[in-house]
């Protein structure tokens, strides 16, 4: 890295461009192809989603602006509007899955002694995913419903650094318990779920692969008392019990104990029961482990507002899911910089700076040494500060 290389070109040398390779070779991305490579379509869609974009053509003409420095930052290709567009239709979508799922592998041991909030030793995860509203005339193949178009982007968050651990583009009648069947486990650890994926068949899978889950309780929950345990209801809590299932189907699906875990909130006072495999973690800790599950809510929120996955510059299935899974590229490989660059600012204004300094030819580290000619964004109600890690 020098001064004589522009801050974007000195970003993608983060990028290990021997496993890009390797996920572009085995999807044949760059077949039949002349000029316009596919890393030269990550480049152009990652300069879109790190400057905010709207089009093709502003696209095209951004980069065009910039075309005497477009060699050097990485490009070799000709940027045009139709010459992407062709690519984001037909080269396969999966190029980028894979490659998100290599940056995810560098992203996660940086992250791995990050604190929480929750005094927990063993990895914990954040299950929950989010629709992407889209035109039904325009996105025919994304039917939901009778006049509405969607998909929806499951995520398996890691809330050590919110980095995403596991993530898949479904349509958006898939049914979020689905996802248990094709979720990857890691033996020991901790996953936070909504009660929309109560099914004790799939959570019993959780259980013999030796992982933990925390789980909301619905209301009608049928069961049968075991024992109780002394609780300080001064902290909020209410109970902590060891309970079975008692319809004989739900037993034959889940033949084990559960522990039952009863919490008032002290702000809101809002009533809040626990279903969790773990029995050894004091009950407090459980509660906490669930309130944490917010930081995947947060994270959706964040990424929608921040990163271009809700207007869309294709409208195959294919182009969708490029750039969705680009931006998760971008969101990942910003989350690697931050870290192996020490920097001390939150992701959003890491985004900030790089948004207005991509081409600038200086060290990428001086683009950061100085925030002080940086305007901070007003703090309004639909400015989110998340991911300030």
């Amino acid at each position: 890295m020098n001064a004589g290389r522009t801050v974007f070109a000195q970003l993608m040398d983060f990028l290990p461009r021997h496993e890009f390779q390797k996920c572009v070779d085995r999807y044949h991305g760059n077949r039949r192809t002349r000029r316009f490579s596919c890393f030269d379509q990550f480049l152009c869609m990652a300069f879109a989603q790190l400057t905010y974009r709207e089009s093709l053509r502003d696209i095209e003409a951004c980069l065009g602006s910039f075309k005497n420095k477009l060699y050097h930052a990485g490009f070799r290709g000709r940027v045009a509007r139709t010459t992407l567009a062709d690519a984001n239709q037909n080269r396969d979508w999966r190029i980028w899955a894979d490659f998100a799922k290599v940056l995810i592998q560098i992203a996660q041991p940086l992250y791995a002694q990050d604190d929480f909030g929750v005094d927990l030793d063993q990895t914990a995860y954040a299950l929950d995913s989010t629709i992407i509203d889209l035109c039904l005339s325009l996105f025919p193949w994304a039917k939901f419903r009778s006049t509405k178009a969607g998909i929806k982007l499951h995520t398996l968050l890691n809330l050590r650094g919110n980095i995403p651990a596991f993530a898949c583009i479904s349509n958006a009648s898939v049914h979020d318990i689905q996802l248990l069947d094709i979720l990857p486990l890691e033996a020991g650890s901790f996953y936070m779920l909504d009660r929309g994926y109560t099914d004790f068949q799939r959570l019993n899978r959780l259980t013999e692969n030796f992982s933990f889950f925390v789980i909301r309780a619905k209301s009608n929950f049928n069961f049968y008392r075991r024992y109780s345990s002394q609780v300080d209801k001064s902290i909020g809590l209410r109970f902590d019990q060891s309970v079975v299932l008692a319809n004989p189907n739900k037993f034959k699906e889940y033949p084990r104990p559960l522990r039952r875990i009863g919490f008032v909130d002290p702000l809101t006072q809002k009533r809040l029961v626990f279903l969790t495999n773990h029995f050894d973690l004091p009950a407090l800790t459980i509660c906490q482990l669930y309130k944490s599950r917010w930081q995947v809510e947060l994270f959706f929120k964040w990424i929608k507002q921040h990163l271009r996955i809700k207007a869309f510059f294709g409208t195959s299935s294919n182009a969708v899911k490029t750039q969705i899974w680009i931006a998760i590229c971008v969101y990942v490989l910003v989350a690697i910089v931050k870290k192996k660059l020490n920097l001390p600012f939150s992701l959003y204004k890491i985004l900030q700076i790089l948004s207005v300094s991509l081409f600038e030819k200086t060290l990428i580290l001086e683009a950061f040494s100085d925030d002080s000619c940086i305007p901070e964004t007003p703090n309004t109600g639909n400015q989110l500060s998340l991911l300030s890690f």
